[in-house]
């Protein structure tokens, strides 16, 4: 009984995450085989997370090898540290102790994070970011409330803030909150940053299983071999038993 209970309890955070948030998310509709996407995505990443979040777990050889980034373009537009090796893994110099003074808390590796988060989850939480003066960075989230983290793609977007429609319910009018809408300040228009956030996700997808495609591509043939042995196994069953019946 004891050890059920214990069980329980560390099942509590898991089941949490699982919940999930209150707000509607987005479809994300990545697409791993599209490499110009990731390549882009990987761009983004590199120009404007990478300063505080790690992806420790992958090697930058190992991210241009499956993207097709040539490895001298990967090494002038994509490794800023000038001691870090093509083949080293993609760690940043942020110190833990600075971030976590900086922002309340260090800066967590998102090797994995799509998978912990989920892809949906991250395209809706970049793209839920509103100007909001009374928190430290002057930004808030709809998915994150209070959240610690700036809006590092502000200058793509532009200053965000959250939009309201007035609904007639229950006989009164009441302000609904129904989206973000950019001041059009940013780099980008709806569509474009709305895009460039998609393959931002894309690429993190991949960074959480590089070998996802090829995990599937291996099951196709594992499922076609389990048919072609089941059909073979019943026919030498008939073989075997027709002379008993």
């Amino acid at each position: 009984m004891k050890t059920l209970i214990v069980m329980l309890f560390a099942l509590l955070p898991s089941l949490v995450m699982a919940a999930g948030p209150s707000v509607p998310l987005d479809k994300a509709n990545n697409d791993l085989t599209d490499n110009a996407s990731l390549q882009r995505g990987a761009q983004t990443f590199m120009n404007y997370c990478f300063g505080c979040h790690a992806t420790q777990y992958q090697r930058y050889e190992r991210v241009a090898t499956d993207l097709g980034i040539p490895a001298d373009l990967m090494i002038e537009h994509m490794i800023f540290d000038p001691e870090a090796k093509i083949g080293e893994l993609m760690v940043n110099a942020i110190p833990t102790e600075y971030a976590a003074a900086s922002f309340g808390a260090p800066a967590p590796d998102l090797t994995m994070v799509a998978r912990v988060r989920g892809t949906d989850w991250l395209y809706t939480y970049l793209r839920a970011f509103y100007a909001d003066p009374s928190r430290p960075f002057g930004v808030n989230n709809v998915v994150f409330p209070s959240v610690g983290m700036p809006h590092v793609l502000e200058e793509l977007q532009g200053v965000p803030s959250k939009v309201y429609e007035t609904r007639l319910i229950d006989g009164e009018d009441v302000q609904v909150y129904v989206g973000i809408e950019s001041d059009g300040t940013g780099e980008l228009n709806d569509e474009e940053y709305d895009e460039a956030v998609r393959d931002l996700v894309n690429f993190l997808e991949y960074s959480a299983e590089p070998m996802k495609l090829e995990r599937q591509r291996l099951g196709y043939w594992v499922m076609g071999f389990i048919v072609v042995f089941f059909v073979l196994t019943l026919l030498l069953k008939k073989e075997y038993w027709r002379d008993v019946h």
